[in-house]
């Protein structure tokens, strides 16, 4: 964005802001009306009063997020939006005052979206994470005070008891906070065409270990045919039955379409292994769980 819109949008802000600010506060007998009014008959005005009125309530609350590196003006926004989430759900007839049940929702709005865009890394999904997420500096600078550099493990420990999370959810997240995003575009020096990208090794097969793994594969494909090809027909069919197929069929259901037992297609199918497994080790040094892997 060119340095005069981002004025024009901050002077915009601050309109914005200013005028929120201004709007009368409701009295709680009015503001329970407007509630019903909203509830009972779906009445627009009421609803946008209701809100406008409060808009102050986002912009004290966006205000205490202002140091998590995103736009003001943004975190009102999602302010406003937990507002019409809380006067969608609002129950006038509970006696509770509106700016009571919103703060919760406004709050809760401002961190999501501030988890959704801090990084982009997705973090906080966890309510622990989130907890942990929105203490961590403030419990960082009253144990560790001002001093750079990661905290103690003392340090660490004290901030997991205070906050309820494992040891190792602190250690991450503190190097999360610490550690900024960066592009694979982005140079490696100043002063160089390189970027991190390039740095990136490719854990893919070269080209060569393709074709390798394809001759390999025919040949014994071709060694595995041959070696079928020495069975009698009754072996080979036993092996292709309960091997070669992708549901391979049961010892008893094989029994039952050759007349014998169960057993003695156990038999007749070691008997096959045992002479594949010789026929090819003959031909090469081949594993012994060959015929599993084809």
């Amino acid at each position: 964005m060119a340095r005069s819109d981002s004025m024009q949008v901050q002077t915009a802000d601050s309109a914005f802001f200013r005028a929120a600010m201004q709007e009368p506060m409701l009295e709680r007998e009015h503001e329970l009306e407007l509630a019903t009014l909203w509830r009972r008959d779906g009445d627009q005005r009421a609803l946008h009063e209701l809100v406008r009125s409060y808009t102050r309530l986002a912009i004290g609350t966006a205000r205490r997020y202002r140091n998590y590196g995103l736009p003001m003006g943004d975190l009102v926004q999602e302010g406003n939006v937990g507002l019409l989430q809380a006067a969608m759900r609002f129950e006038p007839e509970r006696n509770l005052r509106f700016s009571t049940y919103a703060s919760w929702w406004v709050r809760a709005a401002i961190q999501e979206y501030i988890l959704r865009n801090w990084s982009i890394v997705r973090i906080g999904t966890t309510s622990s994470q989130k907890t942990l997420f929105f203490n961590l500096r403030r419990l960082r600078a009253r144990l560790h005070g001002a001093e750079a550099g990661a905290m103690s493990g003392e340090t660490r420990l004290t901030v997991a008891t205070e906050l309820g999370v494992s040891l190792n959810d602190v250690e991450v997240m503190e190097m999360r906070m610490v550690a900024q995003d960066q592009s694979l575009n982005a140079p490696v020096a100043e002063a160089g065409d390189g970027d991190w990208q390039g740095l990136l090794a490719d854990e893919r097969p070269s080209p060569e270990q393709v074709v390798t793994g394809m001759r390999d594969a025919r040949t014994r494909s071709a060694w595995l045919a041959e070696a079928l090809a020495d069975l009698n027909p009754r072996e080979r069919m036993i092996i292709e039955r309960r091997r070669l197929h992708e549901q391979g069929a049961t010892l008893e259901d094989l029994g039952r379409e050759l007349g014998i037992s169960k057993e003695r297609v156990r038999q007749l199918e070691g008997r096959a292994l045992l002479k594949l497994r010789e026929t090819l080790t003959q031909r090469a040094d081949v594993p012994s769980d060959l015929l599993a892997e084809a």
